[in-house]
């Protein structure tokens, strides 16, 4: 019998979309996010996918001595693979969202392959208050914000990371996305096996349709034959919908409070470690193993966490 396919699952923890009034779960301090981590590694996350926030009030941070505080405390209680944000928040400059990446040199760090409107003002309707002044302002500038990821942009990051061996997680937002990653592998700045993550229901990018789906993994078949590990992410009450679509597509999942607060319809999760369970048992359920740190590290090529700088 051959052997069973293996699926990486991603846990994104906190991110930087959602805010602290939208549920009291959403990890916010540096203690909370190692919590939130390491229990989701041990749930069956191989690769956990990080960002920061200000411990004060819940927003969005790229200070490296904010992800000092949470890396160490991670790497020393699981072998999950950490992947570094450089999307940041799409309110902050390029050299802003690269310094964890730089300063600690990640196995794997994301990589926005193109600029986007990124719309979140939608959510607005869904929230009669908020707790910090912030939150409202970061979801209403949205409406008019250009998630910006120009190709220089997507050059010096993704060469000054590769001279630290870290190596990327491409999100991809939209079918246009794919042919930006293609041209600068055609032009030797990425290499390797290239993993691809596609976004699926962001206001700007692609649907959460299965036809979406569908196009997606077609044109990356035919963009990157089989030189690619395919994952995936929907946002909101898409996630495992399409987590369970693209599993039995041959590709990998992503989940995690980033991307959905929510369990069931109606129900917050409670952690990110919860939302893994689910899709694990979906896995499980096609008769798929879920990967394990070290075996996500070879399919994708990492080079291993005695080679990161924390």
């Amino acid at each position: 019998m051959a052997n069973k396919r293996k699926v990486i699952i991603t846990c994104a923890v906190t991110g930087a979309i959602h805010t602290p009034s939208m549920s009291p779960h959403l990890p916010v301090t540096p203690e909370e996010i190692a919590e939130a981590g390491i229990a989701a590694a041990e749930a069956g996350a191989s690769i956990l996918h990080l960002h920061a926030r200000d411990p004060e009030n819940g927003k969005p941070t790229q200070d490296p001595a904010v992800f000092e505080r949470f890396l160490p405390r991670i790497k020393g209680s699981t072998n999950a693979v950490i992947n570094l944000t450089t999307g940041g928040s799409p309110h902050m400059t390029v050299e802003e969202r690269m310094r964890p990446a730089m300063e600690f040199k990640p196995e794997l760090a994301s990589m926005n392959m193109g600029s986007i409107n990124f719309g979140l003002f939608p959510m607005l309707n869904r929230y009669d208050s908020f707790e910090h002044e912030w939150e409202r302002a970061h979801l209403e500038n949205s409406r008019d914000l250009v998630f910006k990821n120009t190709f220089a942009d997507i050059e010096t990051a993704m060469t000054l990371g590769g001279k630290n061996g870290t190596r990327f997680e491409c999100e991809c937002y939209d079918i246009g996305h794919l042919y930006s990653l293609r041209n600068v592998m055609d032009r030797g700045i990425v290499g390797g096996r290239i993993f691809v993550q596609s976004v699926f229901g962001i206001l700007g990018g692609i649907g959460p349709h299965p036809e979406d789906v569908m196009h997606m993994r077609r044109t990356a078949n035919r963009l990157f034959g089989d030189d690619y590990e395919w994952s995936v992410l929907g946002a909101g009450s898409s996630q495992m919908r399409i987590a369970a679509q693209a599993a039995a597509m041959g590709g990998h999942v992503r989940v995690g409070l980033e991307d959905s607060l929510w369990l069931a319809p109606g129900k917050l999760a409670e952690s990110n470690a919860s939302q893994v369970r689910k899709v694990r048992e979906i896995l499980e359920g096609l008769s798929f193993e879920v990967a394990t740190p070290d075996e996500a590290r070879e399919m994708l090529q990492l080079k291993g966490a005695d080679k990161v700088g924390f």
